[in-house]
């Protein structure tokens, strides 16, 4: 080998060394929203391709046996961290690992992981967490996969649950609480806003009662950010420990895509990888690929669709055939839900419950007449939704649970898209004359 020629080489090698992420100027520090257009990825690393390839490929291939081994020591949890370089696509990958370095941004956690679906991301955190003869202490109600998953899936394996509704005061979180801390307390979950009835939890009380009840290890809460985050809620601040989110809805964005999110302390997120390794419940490359590509919008479609809510809202809510819209932008002064929402948001969000004057077949009606907004489960995506809960996403939730969490005949949950507000009033407008 010549001097040239292992001169050239090794500057190839020293060009081919990633480049720290840039997160401040000036002294001044980047606003999420401009860090989704380049943090975690080097185009150097990938022949000075602007945006990230997909990297389509089972496994990768070791630079030395010694780095090996090195790896499989993170993704066995020999040493905590998971793999220093890419190992095989079950446990990480380029495109997943970007991903995963923007989501933290958000929230400004320490770290993040992808999954395949919300669920998953739900039930690897849940599995990580809990074993036979603990108890999961959650708010009501849940998105009722995850009311599904706790009382009848681990429930047959001994798990044990209380729930508190998701309004509850600071005196009824802790009377569920003490309740529970005679057994062993493993996560306490929640859901804010809930769904389908869109009411707040108090982080904040939970996690002062959480402190004033268990002495010693403390369980960690998590909490479904999928409504209200990132750009309306950012629970961390409030106490939570463990953020989760159904990547489908909003970080998506497009109805394009299924996928799951957890954030947190390195601590809890150690935890919850060493779990996803085992079960292989990542997201794929090409997944990963298309959020990074909707992060990149994020903050623009859901400001267009919070400000399409308050307008929508605004008309629904003075209808005669309308008899309650359950949007946080029309909380009571005073009330305990605006209080919480004083203090745990910065925005009302474009999910809403409208409840219509008669019942089902009342709310048929006016799903069977909308046109532009389209009749489907799901939210927070670039169009429209509507459906109906008591009849579609929490139809296998016993009756009576859905009568005392308020999950009624006549309720519609509406998801506001970006389409133009007036298109969508006229459209709300001509269906409810169908009621």
């Amino acid at each position: 080998m010549t001097d040239e020629t292992e001169a050239e080489l090794t500057g190839a090698t020293a060009r081919r060394r990633p480049k720290a992420s840039i997160d401040t100027i000036g002294g001044r520090k980047l606003k999420p929203s401009t860090m989704m257009m380049g943090h975690g990825y080097d185009p150097v690393l990938s022949e000075g391709s602007l945006k990230p390839p997909i990297f389509l490929t089972s496994t990768f291939v070791f630079p030395n046996a010694a780095a090996g081994k090195r790896h499989f020591e993170g993704v066995t949890g020999k040493r905590p961290g998971g793999a220093e370089g890419l190992v095989y696509s079950r446990f990480n990958g380029p495109n997943q690992e970007i991903l995963e370095d923007r989501l933290a941004v958000w929230e400004e956690a320490e770290d993040a992981l992808a999954f395949s679906s919300g669920m998953s991301a739900i039930a690897t955190l849940f599995l990580s967490m809990v074993k036979p003869g603990d108890t999961i202490v959650h708010s009501g109600p849940l998105y009722a996969a995850t009311e599904t998953l706790i009382a009848r899936i681990l429930g047959r394996f001994g798990v044990h649950w209380l729930d508190f509704p998701a309004g509850a005061t600071r005196a009824e979180i802790d009377a569920v609480l003490s309740r529970a801390a005679s057994g062993n307390v493993a996560l306490i979950y929640l859901e804010s806003p809930a769904n389908p009835t869109n009411a707040l939890v108090d982080v904040e009380a939970v996690a002062a009662s959480r402190d004033a009840i268990f002495k010693g290890t403390k369980p960690p809460i998590a909490i479904d950010n999928t409504f209200l985050g990132p750009l309306w809620a950012q629970p961390l601040k409030q106490g939570a420990d463990i953020v989760v989110y159904s990547l489908t809805k909003y970080a998506g964005g497009h109805s394009d895509l299924v996928a799951g999110g957890v954030l947190g302390s390195k601590e809890h997120i150690n935890a919850i990888r060493l779990m996803r390794n085992t079960i292989g419940t990542i997201c794929d490359p090409h997944t990963a690929w298309m959020l990074l590509r909707s992060l990149e919008t994020l903050e623009l479609r859901m400001s267009r669709a919070g400000e399409n809510a308050v307008k929508v809202c605004e008309y629904l809510r003075t209808h005669p055939k309308v008899e309650h819209v359950g949007y946080l932008g029309f909380l009571e002064e005073g009330s305990r839900q605006a209080d919480i929402y004083n203090r745990h948001c910065t925005g009302a969000g474009s999910t809403f419950s409208l409840y219509l004057k008669g019942g089902e077949t009342e709310a048929f009606a006016f799903l069977d007449a909308l046109k532009i907004a389209k009749l489907a489960v799901s939210l927070g995506g670039t169009e429209t939704l509507a459906s109906h809960p008591a009849g579609m996403t929490h139809l296998s939730v016993p009756e009576a649970r859905k009568q005392a969490l308020g999950i009624t005949d006549n309720l519609v949950r509406i998801s506001i898209g970006v389409e133009d507000a007036d298109d969508l009033i006229a459209d709300f407008e001509e269906a409810l004359q169908a009621v």
